[in-house]
């Protein structure tokens, strides 16, 4: 057996991108995995091990060529196509949606609107004072998790990017804000526990607070003026702090306005000490999406393309919205697990329309699709980039063989074949 070992490879499973992997490859599987998380070993240990055809039409195999005639005449016969996902895939195949959204007029949207959605909308009403994920673990000494519990959403987060281990650390101090102690609040140094939906209250009594506003009764939000008081003092006395927050603060009924209230709370701490907040990204190349999306179109998320030229609306634009309100007659889904975080009557209307599914081998995704195809892995039989949660850029490397396409290779090779069946229909009929 001739083992090939393999250092610093990337982890896209969750939006942390560990690059520190050492992976060993005997006979075109992963036989070990060094430095890799709970999420992540079996994962790896399992790539190669599930061969699905590289395309289906109705279910049955079909050559690459058929399902690419399919999903193209799909797409023509279409006056609102929807092309949704993207976070499981590279710079490349987000480009190549976003190309293939711009001719056939499509609304394209990232999961980001069923997860950070109302944190991106925030973040353009308030702004956002932030860092690299490198500067919280090396410069904070106060790290916040506000509705996240890492150590099962993100399980390496904690030990690389704040520099905190299970036996703690001389100059950090660990603080969780939660609406019940999850695996992370045991952890912590301070868990403050705050009532169901009143995070907003919460977050004006510390602003309050931080801006040196006398409170004379306790806040309605399940903590004890006291223990604010000290949580806020340390906010203000600490070297560096930053707070990560996740879903649990986000996908609140008022989610955009609780965020946008933390984020003015860490502009005034910022008059006192330096403060960052970075949002927890779930899965691995959320963030790309957002920024290529924005790259190509000057919007991170629900963006229409049907008058030729982007509208941006949140609401109006967003997957689950034009779903629901049946404004959608195809689909193309380029990654399929996110589907399941639909509302019903959404995921109800996308069972009547003809989907176009891309998948990497191995999801094990309800959504087959009228056509679907199993595409290659970016970071295992691909190389790409992916976007860190803050931002930054991972190189992909490639380290198993595969015969699967690339997902940018199948949208290209979509709309080509549109574009030639549109000439050849001038050519035949003398009219464009």
């Amino acid at each position: 057996m001739d083992a090939r070992e393999h250092t610093d490879v990337a982890c896209t499973l969750c939006g942390c991108v560990c690059d520190d992997l050492e992976v060993t490859v005997a006979d075109d599987r992963v036989a070990r995995v060094k430095n890799a998380c709970r999420m992540a070993e079996p994962w790896f240990l399992r790539l190669n091990t599930h061969n699905p055809p590289v395309a289906r039409v109705n279910g049955q195999p079909v050559p690459l060529d058929k399902a690419i005639d399919r999903a193209a005449a799909i797409l023509r016969a279409a006056r609102a196509p929807l092309i949704y996902g993207l976070s499981r895939s590279s710079t490349p195949g987000q480009r190549a949606a976003i190309q293939l959204a711009d001719r056939v007029g499509a609304t394209v949207d990232t999961t980001a609107s069923r997860c950070h959605g109302p944190s991106i909308i925030a973040l353009q009403e308030a702004g956002e004072s932030t860092c690299s994920l490198g500067e919280a673990r090396n410069r904070a000494d106060l790290v916040i998790y506000w509705g996240s519990n890492p150590v099962h959403s993100h399980p390496r987060h904690l030990e690389r990017y704040s520099g905190w281990n299970r036996e703690g650390a001389a100059n950090k101090h660990l603080a969780v804000i939660d609406v019940e102690r999850s695996a992370t609040a045991e952890l912590a140094d301070t868990f403050l526990q705050v009532a169901p939906g009143r995070d907003f209250e919460l977050l004006a009594a510390l602003r309050c607070l931080v801006l040196g506003i006398r409170l004379d009764r306790d806040p309605d939000c399940g903590i004890p003026l006291e223990r604010l008081a000290a949580f806020a003092e340390r906010m203000r006395s600490c070297h560096c702090g930053v707070v990560f927050f996740g879903l649990g603060l986000s996908r609140g009924r008022t989610g955009h306005r609780d965020v946008e209230s933390l984020l003015r709370l860490v502009t005034d701490l910022n008059s006192h000490t330096r403060f960052y907040a970075r949002r927890m990204r779930v899965l691995g190349d959320v963030a790309g999406a957002d920024s290529v999306l924005c790259w190509q179109t000057g919007y991170p998320f629900s963006v229409n393309l049907a008058r030729g030229y982007p509208r941006y609306n949140p609401g109006e634009y967003s997957v689950n919205d034009v779903l629901r309100r049946g404004e959608v007659d195809a689909c193309v889904l380029v990654g399929s697990e996110s589907v399941a975080q639909l509302e019903p009557r959404a995921i109800a209307r996308l069972r009547t329309l003809p989907v176009i599914t891309l998948d990497y081998p191995g999801n094990d995704s309800p959504w087959p699709g009228e056509v679907a195809f199993t595409t290659a892995i970016y970071g295992v039989h691909e190389p790409g980039t992916a976007y860190r949660m803050d931002e930054v850029p991972i190189p992909l490397r490639h380290f198993l063989a595969t015969s699967y396409p690339s997902d940018h290779a199948v949208l290209q090779a979509i709309e080509a074949r549109m574009l030639a069946t549109d000439k050849m229909s001038v050519v035949q009929t003398g009219r464009p």
